[in-house]
C-alpha cells in the first residue's frame, strides 16, 4: 500500500507557471501593434519528396501583417513560380508537385518578413532538404573465413541517407541476429565478433537499412561465414563444458579493443544533446567492460549503459560533463582500458531574451539579448529586418552593446527589432517590438468569476488587464481597504494574486484595480474553499493464487458539493473492467484472478478540482511455466543425464521437477512418472531399464499447481538384457467345473529388457506332486483344460526374452473349477425373537459336497400371507446370507403380525445348492404405522374438524386411537388435552375455547402392543381463510344454487320487457345489439355491486368458478391445494361443510371435486345487482 508522491515534473511545472507570470503584459488584439511570429518551420527543415512541400510561417498584428519570403538571402517571388502559393491569412508557402517537378530544386534557406505599417517581424533562416534514402551499391561478398577464436567485423557501410537510416542486422530469411557481450552491433552499423564460435556458421549476416520519410528498408547482400575449427559443430557435451573454449581447443587471449582505434581519442558534443562513447573489446573468454570518469564519479542521474555495457550515454550534455572517460575490458587472462577525451562545445543559448517593449509617449525603456556559447558567441541588432546601422538615426535610442537604450519615446519610435546571436555551432534570433501607446486601465478577463479551491493548496487569482501607462495593480479581500501583498499573499507583474496555502478563511471576494494616471479599472473574483479529496482507506498489496477473487478497497471522503469519480489504473495504464471484474464507489473485486491480473493497481479518486491517488501491488500465484531446451548427456547403458532450463515459477517457489517418460514399443503416447526432484535443480542422473527407447519431459511443481509438460528430449534407447523379474498378481481360479484359467499382470516396458517377452507357464496338482507341465504364452492368461472339480494346484510364470530368461519365479496356490454344492443345511430350527426378527440354526454341510469355497448359508423367506385377512400382502421373495462356515443367524425388519415360509442353501463360487425343507413361521402382532391423510379444517372461528384414514400397515388388530392437543399462540403454550377413540372413529370436531389461539395435533393409532407412530398438524394460521370456505361452503348448497338462478330467470325476464317497451316508445333511438351472456369475467358496477370474497380470493380473468367457490384455472393442473390455499371440499354426515387446510403431499389428495364449466350463479347474480 502507497501513496505516491507528486511526480517531479509537477513541481516544475508549477515553476514554469510562476516563471511565467512575470512575463511582459500581452497587448489586446484590438489594439493597435506591431507584427509578432506565432507558428515556424524548424531550422533544419527535412521533407518528404513524395509529399507536397510545406514551409510554415504565421503572424499576428494589428492591423494583420503582409507576408513575403526569401530564398538563399534573395527575394522569393512566389506569384512567378506557378507550383508555388501562400496560405490565405498566413504566410505558409506550399509548393505542389501534383503537375511534376523536382523537390530537388527547392531545396535552399527560406526566411518569412512579416510586416504591417508599425514593423517587421522575421522568422528564423529555414534550411529545405529533401530527404533522401538511395540504394545499396550491389556486391558481391566472398565467404569470410576465421579461425574459431579470432575477432571479426562485419562492415555495414550504409548509402548515405538523409536522415540517416536505422541499422539493423538480420539473416537473408529475415531472422533477427541474436545479441549478446560476445556479437553485437556498434553505433556505426558494424557487427562485432568479440571472438568467432563455430555455431556462428548457423546462419548468414545481412546489414538493413531502414529510412524514415520513405518507410523502405534496404537490405545489403548476405555475408557468410567459414569457421575453421578443431572440433566438430555437433560435439554437444563441448558446448555446454564450464570451459567451452579449452576444452574446443580454442587459445586463451587478453582483451584488446576493436574500436576505437588507436590507444586514445578525443570526442566533441553539444550542450544540451546526447554523448555516446563506446568500447567494443576482442578476448577470450569475451571480456566485460567497465567504465570510469577520471577525477570523479559518472552522473548516475544522466548516465546509462546501452549494447551490454559496452556504450555509455550520458543525456543533456553540460559543461561540467567534459573531461576524461575510460573504458576498462577484462577477461581472466587480463585487462586493457582505453582513455576518451570529451569537449563540451554550446550553440547559443539565452541568458536573457528580448522581450516586447509596451511604453506611454515620453517613458523610457530598454531591449536587452543576453546569450552564452562555446565559443562566445556575437550580437547584432535589426530593426525591421534590416541592420541597425542602416536604419534612419534615432536621437531617442542608444546601442550599448547587448542593450538598446530608449528615452523619452514618441510614436514614431514604434518598431519591431531583431536580436541574431550566433558562434560556429548555431544562431539564435529573437523579435521584440517598441510599442507606444495611450491607453487607460482596462480588464481582460470576465467579471465576476467563481474560483473554487482545495484547502491547504496553494492558488493563483488571475486578474488580466493592460493599459498604457502600464497601470498599478492592487488586490483587496471582501472590500477591505487594506492592499493583499505579502505574508500568505504574492501579487505578481501581469496581476495575478497567489495565496500560498488556502484555509477556510481565505473564502471570500476579492477585488483587483488597476490604475495609470489615465484612469481605473476593478474586477472580481469569488473564492469558494472545499475540503480535499483524500484516499482514508487505501488498497493494499496483496498476493492471491490463480482463480481466487481479490479485493482493492479504496474509501474515500471528500467535499460533497464536488462530484467524485473513481478509477483505476493497471501499471499506469487505463484499467478495462471486464466481466471478470466489478468497480464499485469503495473497491474493485477481481473475480477468478488470472496471471495477467498481476502488476500495480493504483486508485484516483477525483473530482473536478482535485485528485487523490493510492497505489497497491497485486501478485497472482501461478502455476510455473514449462520447463524447456531439454538436453541428454552423460549416456550409459542403464542411465542418462536429463539438464533442463528451469521456467518462470510465477511467484511460487517451485517445489518439485517431476520427470516422465514415454516408449514406442508397447504403450507409444503413453507418458509415464519416472521420477521426482526437488524443485533446486535442474539436472539428474536417470536409471533405464534395458531395451527401452526413451523420450523425456519435465513437468514443475509449485504451491499453485504443475506447469504444462516441456517439450520432449531426444530419444535414447538402451541396450537389451535378460529380464530380472517375473509378472506379478499370479492366480489359478476355474471358470469352469473342469478347467483352471492362469492369470498375471503383464510386464511393462520398463521390465521386460529386451525383445520377444513371452511366458513360460508351468502347473502340476499339489496332491499327487507330478511332473511340471509347462506351456509358452505371449499373452497374460493360460487355461489348463479337463481339471478335477476344485482340486489345488501348484503355478509358476517366469519371464523370458530373446536375451534370456528372468529369474527362478515364486509358487502359486490355484484351484481348479467349482460345481454346485450337493447337499442343503439340515436340522433347521426357527425361534422368533420379536414382531419383526427371528433367529435361525442349523448343521454344516459335509466339506466334500460344497465342491468348491464355501463362500455363504443363505436363507430365503417370503410373507405368506397377514393375520388380518382383509389386507392384501406382497410375497416377494427376500433372502439373508451369513458369510463363511456358520451355524447360527438372524432375520430381520419382517412384518408383524404375518405367516412366514422359510428355505435355505449353501453358496460356493459357482452357485447355490439344493433348497432345504421348508419351514414355517408366525410374526406377533406390534404396533401400527401412523394414520394416513391426518387432515385439520376450520369451518368457522368455533369449530376445528379433524379427519384421518387408518393406517396402512396396522401390524395387529386396531384397539383404537389417541389424539393429544394443545392450543399455542406464539411462544405461549396452553394445557394439553388427550382424547381417545375407538378403532372405527376416523372424524372428530374440536369446539373451540380460544379464537385467536391456533392448535397443534398428534393423532396415533394403537393395538394390544402399544402406540404406533404419530402424525402431527397445526391448524390454519389465518381466521379469514375459515371465513373465505364457509362462505364457499354457503354457495355450494342446493337450495342457494336454485333461488339464485330463479332470481338471475326473473332479472333477465325484465330486462327483456324494459327493451321492448323502449323500442316501442319511439322516444329512444334504437342500435342494434348482440345479446351477450353475462359472466363473472364482466366487470360489476361500482354502485350496488359487492364481493363476499376477499379481494387477493378473486378469479383471475380467464378462469371459472366451480360449484364448491374454489378457483379452477383453465387448461391447468395446478391446483391452489398445492400451495396450501384450500382442498377439496366434502360434506359430513350432518351435512356440514369440512374445509381442508392442510398441505397436501400426494397428487391424489390435492385433486378437488371437479366443478362443470357453467359459470356460478351466484357470481352472475353479484354482477347484476
Amino acid at each position: 500500500m502507497a501513496r505516491p508522491q507528486p511526480p517531479p515534473w509537477a513541481h516544475a511545472a508549477f515553476l514554469l507557471c510562476l516563471l511565467g507570470l512575470g512575463r511582459a503584459i500581452k497587448i489586446p488584439m484590438d489594439l493597435s501593434q506591431p507584427p509578432t511570429i506565432t507558428k515556424q518551420s524548424e531550422k533544419d527543415h527535412i521533407v518528404d519528396p513524395r509529399d507536397n512541400i510545406l514551409i510554415e510561417c504565421e503572424a499576428k498584428g494589428n492591423p494583420a501583417p503582409s507576408f513575403h519570403w526569401t530564398r538563399n538571402s534573395k527575394f522569393f517571388n512566389v506569384a512567378k513560380d506557378p507550383r508555388v502559393s501562400m496560405r490565405r491569412r498566413s504566410g505558409t508557402l506550399v509548393i505542389d508537385f501534383r503537375s511534376g517537378g523536382r523537390p530537388e530544386e527547392y531545396e535552399g534557406e527560406y526566411q518569412c518578413f512579416a510586416r504591417n505599417k508599425f514593423g517587421t517581424a522575421l522568422s528564423n533562416r529555414i534550411h529545405l532538404q529533401v530527404s533522401k534514402s538511395p540504394l545499396w551499391p550491389k556486391e558481391n561478398l566472398d565467404p569470410v573465413v576465421v579461425q574459431e577464436g579470432a575477432p571479426l567485423i562485419l562492415q555495414c557501410n550504409p548509402p548515405p541517407g538523409l536522415p540517416s537510416p536505422v541499422i539493423f542486422w538480420m539473416s537473408s530469411s529475415m531472422e533477427p541476429i541474436p545479441q549478446d557481450k560476445r556479437v553485437s552491433q556498434g553505433h556505426n552499423g558494424d557487427l562485432y565478433f568479440s571472438n568467432v564460435m563455430v555455431q556462428d556458421m548457423q546462419t548468414d549476416y545481412s546489414c538493413n537499412a531502414r529510412f524514415h520519410f520513405t518507410h523502405t528498408i534496404q537490405q545489403k547482400n548476405p555475408f557468410t561465414l567459414k569457421v575453421l575449427t578443431n572440433h566438430p559443430y555437433n560435439d554437444s557435451s563441448l558446448r555446454n563444458h564450464p570451459d567451452m573454449y579449452s576444452a574446443r581447443g580454442v587459445a586463451e587471449r587478453t582483451p584488446s579493443f576493436m574500436y576505437p582505434q588507436g590507444s586514445t581519442s578525443s570526442q566533441m558534443v553539444l550542450r544540451g544533446m546526447d554523448l555516446l562513447l563506446e568500447c567494443i573489446a576482442s578476448g577470450v573468454p569475451t571480456p566485460d567492460i567497465v567504465w570510469y570518469k577520471k577525477g570523479g564519479d559518472l552522473p548516475s542521474d544522466k548516465a546509462k549503459f546501452e549494447n551490454f555495457n559496452k556504450a555509455l550515454r550520458i543525456t543533456n550534455v553540460s559543461e561540467e560533463d567534459s573531461g576524461e572517460y575510460f573504458c576498462l575490458a577484462s577477461n581472466k587472462m587480463g585487462s586493457t582500458r582505453r582513455t576518451i577525451s570529451v569537449r563540451v562545445k554550446a550553440a547559443p543559448y539565452w541568458l536573457d531574451e528580448p522581450k516586447n517593449l509596451i511604453l506611454a509617449p515620453g517613458e523610457d525603456g530598454r531591449l536587452v539579448c543576453r546569450a552564452n556559447g562555446n565559443p562566445k558567441p556575437t550580437v547584432q541588432w535589426m530593426v525591421n529586418g534590416e541592420p541597425l546601422q542602416s536604419a534612419p538615426p534615432n536621437p531617442n535610442r542608444e546601442v550599448a552593446g547587448d542593450t538598446i537604450i530608449f528615452r523619452d519615446t514618441q510614436i514614431s519610435s514604434r518598431a519591431v527589432y531583431q536580436c541574431n546571436t550566433s558562434n560556429e555551432h548555431g544562431y539564435l534570433l529573437a523579435n521584440a517590438f517598441v510599442s507606444v501607446l495611450d491607453v487607460p486601465p482596462r480588464m481582460l478577463s470576465p467579471r465576476n468569476q467563481l474560483i473554487r479551491v482545495i484547502l491547504y493548496n496553494r492558488t493563483r487569482l488571475d486578474c488580466p488587464f493592460f493599459g498604457s501607462p502600464i497601470p498599478t495593480l492592487r488586490w483587496f479581500k471582501n472590500g477591505q481597504g487594506s492592499n493583499l501583498d505579502g505574508g500568505n499573499y504574492h501579487v505578481y507583474e501581469n496581476g495575478s494574486l497567489e495565496i500560498k496555502m488556502i484555509r477556510k478563511e481565505d473564502q471570500g471576494i476579492y477585488t483587483c484595480v488597476a490604475t495609470n494616471i489615465l484612469g481605473k479599472a476593478e474586477n472580481q473574483v469569488r473564492l469558494e474553499v472545499k475540503d480535499p479529496t483524500r484516499i482514508y482507506r487505501m488498497p493494499e498489496d496483496q498476493i492471491v493464487k490463480r482463480g481466487t477473487t481479490v479485493q482493492l478497497e479504496c474509501r474515500v471522503k471528500h467535499d460533497p458539493s464536488l462530484k467524485l469519480t473513481v478509477s483505476w489504473l493497471k501499471d499506469d495504464e487505463p484499467l478495462y473492467i471486464g466481466n471478470r471484474m466489478k468497480k464499485e464507489d469503495d473497491s474493485l473485486t477481481i473475480f477468478g484472478v488470472a496471471e495477467r491480473d498481476q502488476g500495480s493497481y493504483t486508485c484516483i479518486a477525483s473530482t473536478e478540482l482535485d485528485q487523490d491517488l493510492a497505489k497497491a501491488y497485486l501478485t497472482v500465484l501461478g502455476r510455473p511455466d514449462r520447463p524447456r531446451d531439454l538436453e541428454l548427456t552423460d549416456l550409459a547403458e542403464r542411465s542418462v543425464r536429463l539438464t533442463w532450463i528451469p521456467g518462470d515459477d510465477n511467484n511460487s517457489p517451485i517445489t518439485d521437477y517431476v520427470v516422465q517418460f514415454e516408449e514406442d514399443q508397447f504403450q507409444p503416447g503413453v507418458w509415464h512418472d519416472h521420477s521426482k526432484f526437488p524443485g533446486s535443480v535442474n539436472s539428474a542422473v536417470l536409471q533405464l531399464s534395458p531395451y527401452v527407447n526413451y523420450q523425456f519431459r519435465v513437468i514443475a511443481v509449485n504451491e499453485v499447481g504443475s506447469s504444462h509438460p516441456s517439450l520432449p528430449s531426444e530419444r535414447y534407447r538402451t541396450s537389451g538384457a535378460a529380464p530380472e523379474s517375473n509378472p506379478s498378481d499370479v492366480k489359478g481360479e476355474g471358470s469352469r467345473k473342469n478347467n483352471m484359467e492362469i492369470t498375471w499382470t503383464p510386464m511393462n516396458a520398463t521390465s521386460a529388457f529386451g525383445p520377444n517377452l513371452r511366458y513360460i507357464v508351468k502347473w502340476r496338482r499339489r496332491e499327487t506332486r507330478e511332473t511340471w507341465n509347462n506351456a509358452t504364452v505371449w499373452g497374460s492368461r493360460y487355461v489348463v483344460g479337463q481339471t478335477p472339480v476344485y482340486v489345488p494346484y501348484e503355478i509358476r510364470v517366469q519371464a523370458e526374452n530373446d536375451f534370456g530368461k528372468g529369474p527362478e519365479p515364486d509358487t502359486v496356490i490355484g484351484y481348479s473349477g467349482e460345481d454346485y454344492p450337493r447337499a442343503a443345511p439340515t436340522d433347521v430350527k426357527i425361534r422368533v425373537l420379536n414382531s419383526t426378527a427371528i433367529s435361525l440354526q442349523w448343521n454344516r454341510v459335509y466339506p466334500d459336497t460344497v465342491q468348491g469355497q464355501l463362500r455363504e448359508y443363505r436363507a430365503y423367506y417370503w410373507r405368506e400371507s397377514s393375520l388380518l385377512k382383509s389386507l392384501w400382502v406382497s410375497q416377494k421373495r427376500q433372502q439373508a446370507s451369513f458369510s463363511g462356515d456358520r451355524l447360527r443367524g438372524v432375520v430381520s425388519r419382517l412384518f408383524p403380525y404375518s405367516n412366514y415360509k422359510l428355505e435355505m442353501v449353501v453358496v460356493n463360487g459357482r452357485g447355490d445348492g439344493p433348497r432345504s425343507e421348508t419351514k414355517e413361521f408366525t410374526t406377533p402382532e406390534g404396533v401400527p404405522s401412523a394414520p394416513r391423510r391426518f387432515r385439520v379444517r376450520q369451518p368457522n372461528p368455533q369449530t376445528i374438524n379433524l379427519e384421518w384414514d387408518h393406517p396402512e400397515h396396522p401390524n395387529g388388530i386396531l384397539t383404537g386411537y389417541s389424539l393429544r392437543y394443545v392450543p399455542f399462540n406464539g411462544t405461549k403454550v396452553g394445557k394439553q388435552m388427550v382424547e381417545n377413540f375407538s378403532p372405527n372413529q376416523t372424524k372428530f370436531t374440536v369446539q373451540r375455547a380460544d379464537p385467536v389461539s391456533r392448535y397443534r395435533f398428534t393423532l396415533s393409532a394403537r393395538t394390544q402392543v402399544g402406540s404406533g407412530e404419530a402424525v402431527t398438524e397445526e391448524s390454519p394460521a389465518s381466521p379469514n381463510e375459515a371465513y373465505t370456505n364457509n362462505r364457499a361452503y354457503v354457495t355450494t348448497q342446493g337450495w342457494f344454487i336454485g333461488l339464485m338462478c330463479a332470481i338471475a330467470l326473473l332479472v333477465l325476464i325484465l330486462l327483456i320487457v324494459c327493451f321492448i317497451k323502449r323500442s316501442r316508445g319511439g322516444k329512444y333511438p334504437v342500435r342494434e345489439k348482440k345479446d351477450v351472456p353475462l359472466g363473472p369475467e364482466d366487470p360489476k358496477e361500482e354502485d350496488g355491486s359487492f364481493d363476499y370474497s376477499d379481494e387477493d380470493n378473486k378469479p383471475l380473468q380467464g378462469s371459472q368458478t366451480s360449484l364448491d367457490g374454489t378457483i379452477k384455472q383453465q387448461e391447468s393442473d395446478d391446483s391452489l391445494v398445492d400451495y396450501g390455499e384450500g382442498g377439496e371440499g366434502q360434506f359430513n354426515e350432518d351435512g356440514s361443510f369440512i374445509g381442508q387446510y392442510t398441505v397436501k403431499k400426494d397428487k391424489e389428495e390435492t385433486e378437488g371435486n371437479e366443478s362443470s364449466e357453467a359459470t356460478s350463479p351466484v357470481n352472475a347474480i353479484y354482477s347484476l345487482a
